[in-house]
């Protein structure tokens, strides 16, 4: 049965360095089929359909497509809507009203669960309709996703940042503390380990979300490496928290701020970075004492785009169309690692995505909790990219003193 009417493509969530290339791959593969009338592109998500904020992406060039989906962030603006019930209802209101058949919500776990309410709205209906989850997100939290479109760009960030971070550390010694994005799964953090090509290289401590932090460890950790090395490079995703689960960040500051959603504020603020560099030189007396936080420059960082990732993100964008409009069913589309390295794609039920999230596995972090394992790695190679970095030292021999000769 061939399913006429219009296609909708929208964007949710935090904007990544490949997001447009799993929209313009929905976008053109739309365009080949007869039955589709038009491809609108919704201006900031969920919350453009609800206002009938609407582009019309068949009448685009193929050329400016291209140009588009090698440019990162989210071309159609994003939104932070997470809709309910109510609000879906509103969605599919509007959709029905514009004759939409076909539905792509490019975005993580909670727009897959709007895709699986809208998709139950129209349902409920009796109305014929095709909803599709593009899966999307620099945290690479997606369950049943080997990995998602996006993380393997920002993790390429991070482990060029910290490539950088561990050359400068070394020539000017102290302990530099590095703060990832990562509320819930530390994939992102874990990524500074690429940087570890010689055996005293850093970051020399990782820290993730799926184990607790313990303070008093932290220092006496800090310690010993700098002991060792005369120097400390420590990772730290930004969601780290103690036993009870509670986010390291509220215990040490005061005022908290709150998102949308009455989350913790993470991103955007070097309050942990600040906070553990001072009890750092407070604790251990050590006076150079460094931090960074990453935040927004992780997601759409223009020169360190994978490859890799970028293929993948268009290849997801392919098969919402070819799964929608061809095989006429609905889902989220899911990546499968198939060999080293190879992947297929899955049209997975929205229910196994949606409003899941995906943590790091016991055997990619090291048994004390404070660094990953040689299994990451392996796993993380691949999506960087083809042209991974890799720093060099001198090798040349030392030349013999005269006038301050050894004793």
């Amino acid at each position: 049965m061939k399913l006429e009417g219009k296609v909708v493509v929208a964007q949710g969530g935090g904007p990544t360095a490949v997001i447009n290339q799993s929209l313009v791959g929905a976008v053109l593969e739309s365009r080949k089929f007869t039955q589709v009338t038009k491809v609108y592109g919704a201006i900031n998500g969920v919350s453009g359909i609800i206002n009938e904020n609407f582009i019309d992406l068949t009448q685009e060039t193929t050329h400016n497509l291209e140009q588009v989906a090698i440019t990162p962030s989210s071309a159609l603006f994003s939104t932070r809507d997470k809709p309910d019930e109510k609000y879906c209802q509103e969605i599919f209101k509007v959709l029905k009203a514009h004759d939409v058949r076909y539905f792509f919500y490019i975005g993580g776990n909670d727009s897959a669960d709007t895709v699986r309410i809208v998709n139950e709205q129209a349902e409920s209906s009796d109305y014929e309709f095709r909803a599709i989850h593009i899966p999307k997100t620099i945290d690479n939290d997606l369950m049943a996703n080997d990995h998602t479109p996006g993380y393997g760009s920002a993790a390429k960030f991070v482990a060029d940042a910290f490539i950088g971070i561990n050359l400068d550390n070394r020539a000017l010694p102290g302990v530099h503390i590095g703060v990832v994005m990562g509320r819930n799964a530390g994939f992102l953090t874990a990524a500074s380990s690429i940087a570890q090509k010689y055996p005293d290289d850093g970051p020399h401590l990782i820290y993730l979300p799926e184990r607790p932090f313990d303070l008093d460890k932290f220092l006496q950790s800090v310690k010993e490496v700098y002991e060792k090395y005369g120097r400390c490079l420590v990772a730290v995703s930004e969601g780290i928290r103690d036993k009870d689960g509670v986010p390291i960040v509220t215990k040490l500051r005061k005022n908290k701020e709150t998102d949308a959603h009455g989350n913790v504020q993470l991103s955007g603020t070097g309050a942990l970075g600040d906070l553990l560099s001072e009890i750092v030189k407070k604790n251990l007396g050590i006076k150079r004492v460094r931090s960074d936080t990453f935040g927004y420059l992780q997601r759409s960082f223009f020169g360190c785009v994978s490859d890799v990732d970028q293929h993948e993100a268009r290849e997801v964008g392919e098969k919402a169309a070819q799964f929608a409009i061809w095989h006429n069913i609905d889902g989220s589309i899911t990546i499968h690692r198939t060999g080293y390295y190879s992947v297929d794609y899955k049209l997975s039920p929205l229910k196994d995505v949606a409003a899941k999230t995906k943590t790091m596995p016991d055997e990619f972090i090291n048994e004390a909790g404070d660094n990953v394992t040689d299994a990451f790695k392996h796993y993380l190679m691949p999506l960087l990219g083809t042209n991974v970095s890799s720093a060099h030292r001198l090798r040349a021999p030392r030349v013999p003193k005269i006038l301050h000769k050894e004793l």
